[in-house]
């Protein structure tokens, strides 16, 4: 092997294999070697972060642990494993893949960060972002010096010091939003303070970073260091002045609900692509290319969006998670050992914790803000991540940190963003379903000119004209502005990615009036749809945004419902519409959603079964002709049916007919006045009811037509129902009470929407959007509560089937 002195060098990995059939180890080749470890990392990460879902840590914290585990540190002990998956020929593939999958992460993680946002950051946010890196950054100067004169004897004095600083003030702002996502923190005074500080924080954390990796050269001359610091800020004044001209006639040639060229995408890219190349050549790496050019990018319009759906899923589901086994691979805790390895590493936490934590802290205090939400806030600014993890790895490669120190401040990144959630979870409690007494919380009420309150939810732009002709239908006369209020919420779903962050933004504008928005906010489809509504009509519509998993948005839903006092909440139907009539699910988890709202809503609830009601685009107020139909066997959800369609019969464009059902003697024996099975109160309730609505019927001017129907059994009640086809939308109590409801239940998909809706959607003779609708009563009993807990098995299997 080796002779006189020489050592045989390992040839160059060939790029692929001839295949095992010709005698080649497919191993021992660059491709597919690379997807084994890109396999290995993806499955490993997404096992550990499933396995950490309990504990509610973020991706994050599962992606670092699954990069030291395939590290020396624990499977890389085994030197076979370490050389048949990750031989030291095929580093430089994976780290080059890693690193360029980070170049384009980070251009992302630019492209949610707007300098306007930071320009208009309040003096609170600013000065506890101030403290949150002065603190930690001179603490960590004053640890370099106990490292140095330890485990890191020899290294460059000035670039270890600002390194150590650097590592120990960064505030990780993407792992930060998706915290206060999922602590349901965002739209809150906290959230929002810790946003926008983190913000500052991570441009400020750059700043620092360039400084230190300037400093970091091996330049002989400290001239070098002064020439790449003039250089690095001089890009970036000419970034400013050229790129955002060019981006903003990119922008304009992007038509809002038109797709982008795909020529302006390549182009974006190439651009990163340069902008690394620049950065690099200057000396302070090529991912602060990328990211100054992801900040310079205009927000506006759907040009951002679009770079973020193009890119976004490929380089944080598959490349980004090879940048934390790259990490991994140098991390070796094997490293950190006896009493003094040990103590330096808990030194070097305290330090981290103590500086972010009490600077928050006592700057918050001195801004009056209550301790309690000035000890979340400071637990919050100390959440590390992927920065954290750029700034040591750096470090690393440019000699600056040794294998001992690196392993003690991943360690370090580690644990204090493992210890975030479970602290703020503890001190300051996440949302739960608010509970408080208003006095309006159905459409039945005796004081009917008063103001109505309805929260409609959405999760796409699908159902958005019918959904808008519908808040027409309801806004009544309209002689009276004011009469309707609307909170618009888009139901939004928690996830993984970076644009977590972009509904961060999106949240803090949570509740605000269209009209108060800020003049370059990022317009969208939905919002200039509801916008348009708003002035053509005398509808106060208010946008409004839950972002949460699937598991939790009906808290989120439920809590805005009583912070707003609205009446009733509209729902979507987890399915849609085929072309041919037939119903898919749109949505996974959005039934459970719905159900769960159906338990704990504070209010009534309605879930629209959209077929198009006015057609594909939104009907003006004066073309709206509509035939709306409820039918009414008896019971509490009956009535609030019909009581809402009373409402919408005062649009001058409606006709309501209500179809009451009377049965007859061969069903229940004697003929009642209507099908009622719910006891002598219920019956009472009902009859009194119709009395009421029949007098105010004789005093109406012919747009509610009452009919009554005597029927012998469920057939003849189907034969009723299909006249009645031809309507506009069909409202329909979700459960109805009586022997002719029991005489019309089967075998229905969807049992939480009650008999009379399932036969309606179930069929393809009806064809008439129908709403399903419950009227509040404090806690559900009996069929109302036994229906929802119905078809939990099927759901799953029918979800999984339509995608």
């Amino acid at each position: 092997m080796a002779s006189n002195g020489t050592v045989k060098c390992q040839p160059p990995m060939k790029a692929v294999s001839n295949g095992v059939f010709q005698g080649d180890n497919p191993l021992h080749f660059a491709l597919p070697l690379l997807i084994i470890q890109i396999c290995l990392v993806v499955v490993l990460t997404r096992v550990l972060a499933y396995c950490l879902r309990p504990l509610r840590q973020p991706r994050v914290v599962a992606e670092i642990i699954g990069g030291i585990l395939l590290g020396p540190s624990a499977l890389g002990r085994n030197q076979k494993y370490l050389h048949a998956v990750f031989p030291p020929q095929s580093l430089t593939v994976l780290d080059t893949i890693a690193n360029l999958g980070l170049l384009f992460f980070l251009f992302l993680v630019g492209l949610e960060l707007d300098p306007k946002a930071l320009r208009q950051t309040g003096k609170k946010a600013l000065s506890i972002a101030l403290a949150g890196i002065t603190l930690p950054f001179t603490l960590g100067i004053g640890t370099s010096f106990v490292l140095r004169a330890t485990i890191s004897e020899g290294v460059s004095q000035g670039p270890f010091l600002v390194f150590m600083g650097v590592a120990l003030s960064i505030t990780a702002f993407p792992v930060l939003a998706r915290i206060l996502a999922e602590l349901k923190l965002l739209t809150t005074d906290v959230g929002r303070m810790a946003m926008s500080a983190a913000a500052v924080n991570d441009i400020a954390a750059w700043i620092l970073l360039a400084l230190a990796i300037a400093l970091s050269g091996t330049g002989r001359s400290p001239l070098v260091s002064i020439w790449v610091f003039l250089c690095g800020s001089g890009f970036v004044i000419l970034c400013i002045f050229l790129v955002p001209p060019v981006f903003k006639q990119l922008a304009k040639r992007c038509p809002q609900g038109e797709p982008v060229d795909e020529i302006y995408i390549c182009a974006t890219l190439a651009a990163v692509l340069a902008a690394g190349f620049v950065t690099d050549a200057i000396g302070i790496h090529a991912l602060f290319g990328a990211f100054i050019l992801g900040v310079l990018v205009p927000k506006e319009g759907p040009f951002s969006g679009a770079l973020v759906e193009k890119v976004e899923d490929l380089v944080s589901g598959l490349f980004l998670p090879l940048y934390f086994v790259s990490s991994g691979l140098k991390t070796n805790v094997a490293t950190i050992q006896g009493a003094q390895s040990w103590g330096l590493l808990a030194l070097v936490i305290f330090t981290a914790c103590f500086g972010k934590i009490v600077g928050t802290v006592v700057v918050s205090l001195l801004c009056k803000i209550p301790l309690k939400e000035a000890l979340t806030l400071g637990f919050l600014m100390n959440t590390k991540g992927l920065v954290e993890l750029i700034v040591l790895n750096i470090g690393k490669d440019r000699g600056v940190l040794n294998d001992q120190a690196f392993a003690i401040m991943v360690l370090m990144a580690l644990f204090t963003t493992f210890i975030t959630t479970p602290i703020v979870v503890t001190i300051y409690k996440p949302a739960r379903m608010a509970r408080s007494d208003y006095k309006h919380k159905t459409i039945q009420r005796k004081e009917s000119q008063t103001q109505l309150r309805l929260l409609t939810c959405f999760n796409s732009s699908r159902n958005i004209p019918s959904l808008i002709n519908l808040i027409e239908a309801s806004r009544g006369t309209g002689k009276r502005e004011g009469v309707l209020r609307v909170y618009a919420m888009h139901l939004m779903e928690l996830s993984e990615r970076s644009s977590a962050i972009r509904m961060a933004h999106k949240a803090r504008k949570n509740g605000m009036p269209f009209w108060n928005r800020v003049k370059d906010s990022d317009p969208t489809q939905i919002i200039v749809a509801f916008e348009a509504f708003q002035h053509l009509s005398q509808v106060s519509v208010r946008p409004t945004t839950a972002i949460s998993s699937m598991s939790s948005m009906h808290i989120d839903i439920c809590n805005s419902a009583t912070k707003k006092k609205v009446a009733m909440i509209i729902l979507p139907f987890h399915k849609h519409q085929r072309v041919d009539g037939s119903f898919e699910t749109s949505r996974v988890g959005l039934r459970h959603v719905n159900k769960r709202v159906l338990e704990h809503a504070p209010c009534s609830v309605g879930i629209f079964v959209d077929r198009g009601l006015g057609g594909t685009c939104q009907v003006a107020a004066s073309n709206v002709d509509y035939n709306i139909t409820v039918f009414f066997f008896g019971g509490r959800d009956d009535r609030e049916a019909a009581s809402y369609g009373r409402v919408m019969a005062e649009h001058p464009g409606i006709h309501l007919d209500v179809v009451c059902f009377v049965v007859g003697p061969g069903v229940g024996g004697d003929s009642v006045r209507v099908d009622i099975g719910g006891g002598d109160e219920s019956r009472s309730a009902d009859e009194v009811f119709i009395a009421e609505f029949e007098s105010k019927v004789s005093k109406d001017n012919g747009s509610i037509r009452f009919k009554e129907f005597e029927v012998s059994g469920a057939s003849e009640a189907v034969e009723v129902m299909r006249r009645y086809n031809r309507s506009n939308l069909i409202i329909v109590g979700r459960v109805a009470e009586g022997e002719l409801v029991e005489a019309l239940k089967g075998r229905s998909e969807c049992p939480e929407l009650g008999a009379v809706a399932n036969l309606l959607i179930g069929s393809p003779e009806f064809t008439a959007s129908v709403l399903v609708v419950q009227q509040f009563c404090g806690q559900l009993t009996g069929d109302s509560l036994r229906t929802l807990k119905q078809g939990d098995a099927p759901e799953a299997e029918g979800e999984s089937d339509s995608h």
